[in-house]
């Protein structure tokens, strides 16, 4: 569906962005335009990412369990695996500590404790093992233990623990109220007029909230207060979907980069990072450009682009296990004349 791809679209845009700015700032000792962008998407930027990741999980569900994990879950730890192998590779001496014997090690502690930028990927599986396992308890029930879990303030440690606890909702959320959302989507398209102040409104509302200051130093800004941080994240996703139907609908073909970007998004979400380092190294070293915010958009154009690129270069090739699982990584065999699945 072209809004739902419209969203993901923006959701990965939005993530890459927060990388490629953050990194450049780190890098230069200072701050620029593209920060006040990624504060204002930080309440919403990953919970409309998980909502929209579940609202065709109803779908596929009821499946067998060897079909749903073969959709669900083997789907997405092929990605993990292989890009883990890819991304530490890349990053050799960072990760091994300059032996063989430590780069294993390195791996194996990935197979529980998601490395870097692919924590993301990891989850979507986990996710799905657990929805499927409670799928008969009550929806209700359901969302309101997760709601618990996101505003309770966990912290284990351990990275799927924790993040588990602060995006499941999300995910529920977009699995048990898709026809809701679906709905919200058409009705945006019919209604252009309050649904763009309706989505104004939210705009000042979270931009307030997610820059003024907290009370105490747990909290830096006001829109990460418990049940704040789950009800600003919530309207976000909401503000989002309204977003893409709207723009889907109205932009016509100045949508498509959009809409393209979010068909590719885990591939963008994948391969970021290499073009996304080597960008920000050259353009930093050379000093080319001196204003943060301009180097932070250079850096985010690249790192969106070349793997856009990379993906429609590789896709009929040996190169294309990268992006697309092969025949041999599904535990049930794909039909006959059906299109492998890509990254999505």
């Amino acid at each position: 569906m072209a809004w739902v791809d419209a969203a993901k679209g923006i959701c990965i845009i939005l993530v890459v962005m927060m990388h490629a700015t953050l990194g450049v700032g780190a890098e230069m000792g200072r701050e620029g335009f593209m920060h006040w962008v990624v504060a204002f998407a930080k309440p919403f930027r990953m919970p409309d990412f998980f909502l929209v990741s579940g609202l065709f999980l109803g779908r596929v569900i009821a499946r067998d369990w060897r079909s749903y994990a073969d959709k669900r879950v083997v789907h997405f730890f092929y990605f993990y695996l292989l890009w883990l192998v890819l991304q530490s590779a890349a990053k050799y001496g960072q990760v091994s500590g300059g032996s063989p014997l430590g780069f294993f090690q390195h791996l194996a502690h990935g197979l529980y404790e998601p490395y870097s930028t692919l924590w993301f990927i990891y989850l979507l599986a986990v996710f799905s093992v657990v929805t499927k396992l409670l799928r008969h308890v009550s929806p209700n029930v359901l969302l309101a233990g997760a709601a618990v879990l996101q505003i309770l303030p966990i912290e284990t440690g351990w990275l799927v623990v924790d993040e588990f606890c602060e995006r499941w909702v999300y995910f529920l959320a977009g699995y048990l109220l898709a026809g809701r959302i679906f709905g919200l989507a058409d009705w945006a398209s019919a209604n252009p007029r309050p649904a763009l102040l309706g989505i104004a409104l939210w705009a000042v509302v979270n931009g307030v909230l997610a820059f003024a200051p907290g009370p105490v130093p747990a909290f830096p800004t006001l829109a990460e207060l418990p049940l704040v941080g789950l009800l600003l994240g919530l309207a976000g996703a909401v503000a989002i979907v309204a977003a893409a139907s709207l723009l889907t609908r109205k932009a016509g073909q100045a949508a498509e980069p959009l809409r393209y970007c979010g068909q590719n998004s885990i591939a963008i979400y994948l391969a970021f990072f290499l073009p996304m380092a080597a960008t920000r190294t050259i353009l930093i070293k050379t000093g080319i450009i001196q204003d943060v915010g301009i180097v932070s958009l250079v850096v985010l154009i690249v790192a969106i682009v070349a793997p856009l690129v990379l993906e429609g270069l590789v896709r009929r090739t040996p190169l294309s296990f990268l992006f697309r699982r092969p025949a041999w990584a599904h535990i049930v065999p794909p039909r006959r004349g059906v299109r492998l699945q890509a990254a999505e």
